[in-house]
């Protein structure tokens, strides 16, 4: 029987770490083609398997070498009906890749179940549409059914909880609640936030997040920011607000460049790990209850390292 499932250490006081930007990694560092984004379709061979072992082990062994637990997030964001339909994907063969990527999440905690025994997995969701841009928005029943396909395939697996990344209008976040909630399965709600501090959207992260709680009736577990860099968002967390104590992850990009501006670069901006490092440390005194550290666009292991290390100092 799986370990957790339904209870979350990292809501218990645990630090944990998590992965830095698995797509932008993998396409730059190790040239590996991903269309749209689609690190799911490497589950499907075995060298796209071993591909992703050799990526996931090294932060099994940083969570092991600094005491931390892991949350080991499938390399599903685009494995949903849209995106799997561009790549050709059927219903049928889109469940089976997203039961592939949950199954290797499996495989890695049971091998490291020894050195790093507080492993949580999460069957990692991302938006139906572009992550930097609200657009085709839909109403949040509209997005409990879109998402609710991808969700109950999780639940069919030993994903331990949903997480929804790189979200950038609420309707979208409170159908995802909705739909883990039908299907019995714990929810993270993870936000993008422009270099303003508010959503793509308009809307700001702290009625976000109120919206979304007054809407599911508090569902989510945590919320978590990805895919913005510090300096875009430490200004409004500065300004206080217990809306603060629901945030419990961040992945945070290691550029400061605006999403717009990310998405005409031709190089990956990989900031100064060491720097970024400082920034969560700084954060973790404006987000007390930052349990879950790690990284997103232009991030790799030295940024997740260097995190940690800010954090013991």
């Amino acid at each position: 029987m799986p370990r957790y499932r339904h209870q979350l250490p990292q809501l218990a006081g645990r630090a944990f770490v998590t992965d830095g930007g698995l797509e932008t990694d993998l396409i730059f560092h190790h040239g590996v083609d991903l269309p749209h984004f689609a690190a799911f379709t490497l589950a499907g061979d075995a060298d796209g398997r071993e591909t992703l072992r050799r990526y996931y082990r090294r932060y099994l062994e940083l969570a092991a070498a600094s005491g931390r637990g892991i949350v080991l997030e499938a390399p599903t964001w685009r494995a949903s009906r849209d995106w799997g339909a561009l790549l050709g994907y059927s219903v049928d063969t889109l469940r089976e890749a997203n039961r592939e990527a949950l199954a290797l999440m499996v495989e890695l905690r049971d091998r490291t179940a020894a050195t790093t025994p507080d492993a949580v997995i999460s069957g990692n969701l991302g938006p139906r549409g572009d992550g930097y841009r609200a657009e085709r928005r839909m109403s949040a029943a509209e997005a409990a059914d879109y998402h609710g396909e991808q969700i109950a395939t999780f639940a069919d697996t030993e994903a331990d909880l949903i997480s929804a990344f790189t979200l950038n209008y609420v309707e979208e976040a409170i159908g995802i609640a909705r739909a883990a909630r039908t299907a019995g399965m714990p929810v993270v709600i993870s936000f993008t936030l422009e270099t303003d501090g508010r959503l793509p959207s308009g809307q700001s992260l702290d009625d976000a997040i109120r919206e979304t709680d007054a809407a599911t009736d508090a569902t989510p577990a945590y919320y978590m920011i990805n895919c913005a860099h510090p300096s875009h968002f430490r200004q409004r967390l500065a300004e206080g607000g217990d809306w603060r104590e629901r945030i419990r992850g961040l992945r945070a990009n290691a550029s400061r460049l605006s999403h717009a501006e990310l998405d005409e670069a031709s190089e990956l901006d990989e900031g100064d790990p060491e720097e970024l490092g400082t920034d969560y440390r700084e954060l973790r005194r404006l987000l007390p209850g930052l349990a879950v550290v790690g990284g997103c666009c232009g991030t790799d292991y030295r940024h997740v390292a260097a995190i940690a290390r800010a954090f013991d100092a």
